[in-house]
């Protein structure tokens, strides 16, 4: 009733932040469903943008037969949809249009003739899982997605509805939806947090290896079995592709030594599309068991029927993913259920007390604990510098364009909201970069087409994401396609995919395919490594339980997991009773560890200012041993370690260039970096050529170009 209030009674933006399943949807779309029975539209109406082609898909079946009956078109749009559906929908534009940010964008180069037709009456964009989207360039992809087909129809203003179950600043969140536009108002509508939940957290000892057995099965598997079989449905998640895949093929033997039956599936990006969708349609069925394990890809808000208790192995990264994934549980009234499964690291000597700290438990408890005392969840740091973005949107205009000045071209560009604080001086040195690459090239006219080496990167399919795309192998069996991998084993080898044994047959480099055949048995995953970032408010609520007089009797904590925390905090203090901070402790022989709780990003900066900076201060930065300390030796006195590193940490010279070595490049984290010209800071030697200048390399945008209108532009 909220959000009818606010689409029927305001002209305002709407936020709808509730929890995963709640019926968000169908909040969002019975009004928006209202308006177009009583008005019928004349070309798309509404677009849907969501994350992920399932997710698409998902909602799509949720939506077709109410849709149906309310004789409102709906259509689907991505990379799996027939090109006979897309015709179809081009030729009659109608009703409600389901697309993910890449198919949109590939819609704003390849039928940008068309676009004042297509959405000529768009009332609504709604923006489905709004929080993966606002801390990424996707986001932000999808900001100027929607500003240029704003500019490029001048008679649409349509409302805008984001929808997000995970979600820690409702004014950050309503700040992105509007692009930037102070003069637009959002509206929230929150439902409440439900205060209820049910939570299991054990950890259990590493199980010990022997010649005969060098990767054991954890120790944890036979509560694991019982507990994943106890409910009809249980859906596993796992931090890696490899973990998903470990844990199946275990649940999955021991299962086949009872003579039980198969019900297991796996569930992550690598997978082939008709097996996720399988696992899907057994999760949602009414008259069939199923267990699933799955990484992010389940996270989301696909319809996975009832959920009465969700397992989780390993402690999450985020206080935003244990909640989406324990939000996966508990409907029609059941609070949600998780149950967390922590293995022990293995021994250590006894010297080496901080790798007997665990950890991960502490993770576990830290994410848990911030959420239960503060409903505290990760901020969405903001990002001032999209480069990566800014070439992408750059290339994107001109392909779709064909030909535009350099005042043009920022006044396209620049006015978009991800752009706000780049200068027309950063922007001029961006266009003589790309005339120097042949990304761009400027004719005798003075107008700017796409270059010959521009061509081959902006007219091919990948271009339209932002994101990294790794190269990999379609693995084919005798069913047909099982998934892809990035580097396939020999021949003759094993490994496990979509949580069965595959011997592979014969590799195809040059088409990148893996033939493979089913065999009995366990193998090693095709996956391996994963891992996140963690917050270091999360690191800190860390340190915070190691310093605590004593443990709190948390309800949730079993057995052995309220004593390893309990062993831990003993440990701590028995090696640091000063509690200084950042934490520090002796290690021999003029070495010491460092515990600065810092998050992921914080620590990286400190290593990387240690080893570019150490050594000309007397430090010397020996190893990382775990994601949370530094181990240091440093030349001098004890107790003028920490006013040195106080001094280090904030030497005015030090600046994020000069973290780079003079051999070392920028590296290139965003997927178009590379095409980003590196300028070198003042007083440090150049690393990178400089763009060679001529007449065609001369960019003239006067201050005025940025700024200047041009809602009145042609769409042709």
């Amino acid at each position: 009733m909220l959000a009818c209030g606010v689409l029927f009674d305001t002209a305002d933006h709407l936020l709808l932040a509730a929890g995963t399943a709640s019926g968000k949807t169908e909040a969002a779309f019975l009004p928006i469903l209202t308006d177009l029975d009583q008005r019928p539209p004349t070309s798309i109406a509404v677009l849907y943008i969501g994350p992920t082609k399932a997710l698409i898909n998902d909602q799509f079946y949720r939506l077709e037969g109410l849709l149906a009956e309310a004789e409102i078109p709906l259509w689907a749009w991505h990379g799996d949809i027939a090109a006979h559906r897309k015709k179809k929908m081009l030729q009659n534009p109608s009703g409600i249009l389901q697309i993910t940010p890449e198919s949109l964008e590939s819609l704003l180069i390849n039928h940008r003739a068309q676009l004042g037709r297509l959405f000529a009456d768009l009332r609504y964009v709604v923006i489905d899982e709004v929080h993966l989207f606002m801390a990424a360039d996707r986001g932000r992809q999808i900001l100027c997605q929607l500003a240029r087909l704003e500019r490029l129809i001048p008679t649409i203003r349509p409302r805008r509805i984001g929808l997000s179950a995970t979600l820690g600043d409702y004014a950050q969140a309503e700040q992105w939806l509007v692009g930037g536009d102070e003069r637009a108002k959002v509206q929230t509508v929150a439902s409440p947090k439900s205060g209820r939940l049910r939570l299991t957290l054990e950890q259990y000892p590493a199980p010990k290896a022997h010649p005969q057995n060098p990767t054991p099965d954890p120790t944890y598997a036979p509560t694991l079995f019982t507990a994943a079989h106890e409910r009809p449905k249980t859906l596993i998640f796992a931090n890696s592709r490899g973990g998903v895949e470990t844990c199946i093929s275990l649940l999955r033997e021991m299962a086949q030594r009872r003579g039980w039956p198969d019900i297991y599936h796996v569930h992550h990006g690598s997978i082939a599309t008709p097996l996720r969708e399988a696992a899907e349609r057994a999760m949602r069925s009414e008259h069939q068991p199923a267990i699933t394990a799955a990484t992010v890809t389940l996270e989301l808000g696909i319809d996975l029927g009832q959920l009465e208790r969700v397992i989780q192995l390993g402690a999450p990264y985020s206080v935003a993913s244990f909640l989406q994934r324990l939000g996966r549980a508990g409907r029609r009234g059941t609070p949600p259920e998780m149950w967390l499964f922590l293995a022990a690291d293995a021994a250590v000597p006894q010297h080496e007390w901080y790798k007997k700290i665990p950890w991960e438990l502490l993770r576990a408890v830290a994410i848990i604990q911030l959420y239960l005392e503060e409903k505290w969840i990760e901020p969405i740091p903001p990002r001032r510098y999209p480069f990566s973005l800014l070439y992408h949107q750059t290339m994107s205009e001109l392909v779709a364009s064909g030909e535009l000045t350099a005042a043009q071209l920022a006044q396209r560009v620049l006015r978009l909201p991800p752009f706000a604080h780049i200068t027309l001086d950063e922007y001029r040195l961006l266009l003589r970069h790309l005339l120097a690459l042949d990304h761009i090239e400027k004719l005798p006219t003075g107008g700017l087409i796409v270059g010959l080496a521009g061509e081959k990167i902006a007219r091919q399919y990948r271009f339209y994401a932002v994101f990294q795309e790794q190269e990999e192998f379609v693995v084919r069996g005798k069913e047909g396609e099982v998934g892809r991998i990035i580097k396939p084993p020999a021949v003759g080898e094993r490994f496990a995919l979509a949580g069965r044994t595959w011997l592979v047959e014969e590799i195809q480099e040059a088409q990148q395919i893996v033939f493979v055949q089913q065999v009995g048995g366990r193998a090693p995953s095709a996956w391996q490594g994963g891992g996140a970032a963690v917050h270091g408010r999360v690191v800190q609520k860390m340190g915070e339980l190691l310093a605590q007089e004593a443990v709190p009797p948390y309800a949730y904590l079993q057995p052995a997991a309220a004593d390893a925390l309990s062993a831990a905090r003993d440990l701590f203090w028995q090696a640091m009773p000063d509690l200084e901070r950042p934490y520090v402790s002796p290690l021999g022989g003029g070495r010491y560890l460092l515990c600065p709780w810092l998050g992921t990003a914080g620590l990286e900066t400190l290593a990387r200012l240690l080893a570019t900076h150490g050594p000309e201060a007397g430090w010397q930065l020996e190893a990382q041993a775990n994601p949370y300390t530094l181990e240091v030796s440093f030349d001098g006195r004890a107790y003028d370690l920490l006013p040195a590193l106080h001094d280090l940490i904030h030497h005015p010279a030090h600046t994020a260039e000069t973290l780079l070595p003079p051999d070392e490049t920028a590296p290139q984290l965003a997927k178009f970096d590379e095409f980003i010209p590196r300028t070198p800071p003042p007083n440090l030697p150049a690393r990178y050529p400089k763009p060679r200048r001529s007449a065609r390399h001369t960019i003239e945008i006067e201050e005025g170009d940025r700024d200047r209108g041009e809602r009145g532009c042609s769409a042709n």
